[in-house]
């Protein structure tokens, strides 16, 4: 019998590969920070705008704020979406996500660091295959750095880091009894275990969200899973160093 490991997926690739990525920075001409985030057949436009006020909440505070908004426009998959101005509910799926982006971008920043402004990355996915909150923290978090990294060039901002280190996101899950990394839409639909991990440059988890759908998952299997996380965000951040430089303290 073949070794599961040498199995290919259903798309062709083994159990540790991700799908073929590009990131495409500054791809809108008016946003502070844009790119376009080519995940396999996702497609994500991640803008940055920055602005010169925050929340009521945190105003006098002296810090400024990093949140975050996503949508999948209409034809982002093979039915149409109703456009959110036009429900008569909030679209739960999409604020959950767009939390998740937030908390995600703001756990590597320092407040403190860049004044009473309010970043706001909009994630918008143009075409989805599943991943699309995994491709848009790792394409938003690259938008973000190069607002930032224009501000300074501005001197609107002191040379004080304001982001502290690199940060990626990669689905991982159980399919067919194995780990593998990076679902993409089948694979999720038919995950034992479906799992979102978030984790900065040097190794530490932002986020974990998992989920076994039919049967628990073993200690071990989770180890699995976290293992093939981490290994797959290293080449994520990898390619993000290539567009975007940060001083990592």
């Amino acid at each position: 019998m073949e070794n599961e490991n040498t199995t290919p997926r259903i798309d062709g690739r083994m159990p540790a590969d991700l799908r073929e990525i590009k990131i495409t920075p500054n791809y809108l001409r008016f946003a502070e920070g844009s790119v376009l985030m080519e995940w396999g057949n996702n497609k994500i436009i991640c803008a940055a705008t920055v602005a010169p006020n925050v929340p009521p909440w945190m105003i006098g505070k002296g810090e400024g704020w990093v949140t975050a908004e996503y949508s999948m426009l209409p034809r982002s998959g093979k039915q149409r979406n109703v456009r959110d101005v036009y429900r008569n509910y909030p679209n739960a799926r999409a604020i959950e996500i767009q939390r998740l982006i937030g908390r995600a971008l703001r756990a590597v920043c320092d407040m403190s660091a860049f004044g009473e402004r309010m970043i706001t990355i909009d994630c918008d996915v143009v075409e989805s295959d599943g991943g699309t909150r995994t491709a848009s923290i790792t394409g938003g978090f690259v938008a973000l750095a190069l607002a930032i990294e224009n501000l300074r060039k501005a001197g609107q901002i002191g040379k004080k880091p304001i982001i502290k280190d690199y940060l990626a996101a990669v689905s991982v899950g159980i399919v067919e009894g194995r780990a593998v990394s990076d679902l993409n839409y089948m694979e999720d639909s038919q995950a034992e275990t479906d799992m979102n991990v978030v984790m900065t440059g040097c190794g530490d988890y932002v986020e974990i969200q998992g989920t076994a759908e039919e049967n628990p998952f073993s200690a071990t299997q989770l180890q699995d899973l976290l293992g093939l996380a981490k290994d797959s965000t290293q080449k994520l951040i990898a390619m993000q160093k290539e567009i975007v430089t940060i001083e990592v303290e």
